[in-house]
């Protein structure tokens, strides 16, 4: 079932969105040499606690941290640990806010140092890939339209579009209904309506779209070792267009 938000519970989902979106720029300000990931997940935790707000991911289905960080291989889910950040690496922190019981979600890939021109690249990309499916989120369109824009921008520039994680409706709950995949065909899917809140968080890889699950059941790597990205962030569908929920 989808569940239509009211322009008040709208309102709501953007306060913690916003505080969300201070959230990455203090990380961005972090993000160097030397820093662990675990440096990270607790500047988060102290951050949102600060502010009145927790992480929502921090035990969902038994998940011990605040936040998900990704590296290199990593597709998404990666656990924070405190082997230190090299020169050259991207890494992808992820996360939910629920601030008064709104929750918001996003996700952003960030250089460590200077990187490689590949590297780059793929973030460049990706993010672009984002802005693209995010133009496709208005009132008639369907689901599909936003996967179809995505994919037919990465896949001819090389990039594999990542199937096993998608996007998703979100708001009293993290995962709600529709489902919101990077791929699709146009005029397929779900017909999207104004008071529909959701996800769009393209992971692109630079090598095959497959994936391999570590042993701790929630590290999800590309299969053939290749760098993968991802940007996320939640918007609103009104009737003036796609409102993005996690930015300043």
């Amino acid at each position: 079932m989808i569940i239509l938000k009211s322009k008040q519970e709208i309102m709501e989902m953007q306060k913690s969105g916003k505080l969300l979106a201070q959230c990455h720029t203090e990380i961005k300000n972090m993000i160097k040499p030397g820093v662990t990931t675990h440096d990270i997940d607790q500047f988060v935790e102290k951050f949102l606690e600060q502010h009145g707000a927790t992480p929502e991911q921090k035990g969902y289905h038994g998940y011990p941290f605040a936040t998900c960080a990704s590296v290199n291989d990593v597709i998404c889910h990666g656990f924070p640990n405190k082997e230190p950040l090299k020169e050259g690496d991207i890494v992808t922190i992820d996360m939910v806010v629920n601030l008064n019981g709104a929750l918001s979600d996003s996700a952003w890939s960030y250089r460590v140092g200077e990187v490689s021109e590949e590297a780059d690249r793929l973030l460049k990309v990706t993010e672009q890939c984002l802005h693209l499916g995010i133009e496709q989120a208005v009132v008639g369109n369907r689901i599909g339209d936003i996967g179809y824009a995505i994919q037919h921008h990465a896949e001819p520039l090389g990039y594999s579009v990542v199937r096993d994680f998608i996007g998703h409706g979100i708001g009293k709950s993290m995962h709600e209904e529709p489902q919101v995949p990077h791929y699709g065909i146009r005029n397929r899917g779900v017909r999207l309506k104004e008071g529909m809140v959701i996800t769009i968080e393209p992971m692109l890889n630079t090598g095959a779209y497959h994936v391999k699950l570590d042993s701790d059941g929630w590290t999800a790597r590309t299969a053939d070792g290749s760098l993968s990205a991802q940007y996320e962030h939640t918007l609103a569908i009104t009737e003036d267009g796609p409102l993005i929920l996690t930015k300043l």
